[in-house]
């Protein structure tokens, strides 16, 4: 009986890691979600007072954002190349020699799109604050800090280190772009039941309508220039993460204090938005993918999986 009970369990697994080879993107976003979602409750019922705020409940948002798609892309990815293929995503890291424009457009355009956004929107401008001299030190700790503990580091290995490359083999860049955004996206909606979001305690549900499709066409525009970069550099994940990290760490709510800028996400939707467009009217929906990506090595545009 427990021959057969172990064999059986055996077969299971075996079928189990069959299934996940056979649909890797599947099981990758179903386990990214799952990951994040359940380690994220007590963060969730904390921000609504359902049980205490400590330090438990704190760090279940950092651990459930790492655990999410960070997690299941090296899961995803040691099950489907092994030991190899797990060293060819972490060497993506050290890809930094791919040229000094992209980090000046992290460094640079990022914030002037991020300003170009607030220019626009009518009362921003009049809001102006002088910001202090320390605020350039300020900005560059915010990245640094946004860097090494915020979500680009802790999510970018999944959506672009594993999911992206097989996107854009599956379905081209653009509409494997945009399925990636929709994903990127709803993996957000519980931070909408948080500040995060502009959610929480508060808040009602007719804000959720107002900010969650506003956040639909900025994760929409930010996940084009990402590919555009992305594809650029041949796949180097440290320019995406930088350039996350540059996005989640402006500060200019600090100097334009406008409702309209500090309660929405309008103005990194028009300056990404606007950006994002060029990019697909330039490149005819390329988003510089290689048309033949067998010339390239390494090449994670050509991931196996």
């Amino acid at each position: 009986m427990r021959i057969a009970s172990a064999r059986d369990e055996l077969t299971s697994a075996t079928g189990l890691r069959a299934t996940m080879r056979r649909h890797p993107l599947i099981a990758f976003f179903f386990m990214a979600y799952a990951f994040s979602w359940i380690v994220w409750i007590p963060y969730v019922l904390s921000i609504w007072h359902i049980i205490p705020v400590n330090t438990f409940s704190a760090l279940t948002f950092p651990i459930g954002t790492f655990l999410g798609p960070t997690f299941s892309a090296f899961i995803m990815t040691g099950l489907l190349e092994g030991d190899s293929g797990l060293g060819r995503l972490l060497h993506r890291f050290a890809f930094w020699r791919i040229g000094l424009q992209w980090y000046l457009f992290v460094l640079l355009g990022v914030p002037a799109l991020c300003l170009l956004g607030i220019v626009v929107l009518p009362g921003a401008l009049a809001s102006f604050k002088a910001p202090t001299p320390l605020f350039l030190v300020q900005s560059l700790e915010q990245l640094f800090v946004v860097f090494f503990l915020g979500g680009p580091l802790a999510e970018e290995p999944g959506w672009r280190g594993f999911a992206l490359p097989r996107l854009q083999r599956n379905y081209g860049p653009l509409r494997g772009t945009l399925l990636l955004a929709v994903l990127w996206t709803c993996w957000h909606l519980p931070h909408f039941l948080t500040p995060a979001q502009h959610g929480g305690p508060g808040t009602t549900f007719a804000a959720f309508l107002r900010n969650f499709p506003i956040f639909c066409l900025l994760c929409i525009a930010l996940a084009t220039i990402i590919t555009w970069v992305f594809n650029h550099t041949g796949g180097s994940l440290l320019i995406v993460v930088l350039l996350h990290a540059s996005v989640d760490a402006n500060l200019f709510p600090l100097i334009f204090p406008a409702p309209i800028v500090t309660n929405t996400d309008l103005f990194p939707v028009i300056g990404f938005g606007l950006a994002a467009l060029v990019i697909v009217i330039v490149t005819r929906g390329r988003l510089g993918y290689p048309r033949d990506t067998a010339v390239r090595s390494p090449n994670p545009l050509a991931a196996s999986g």
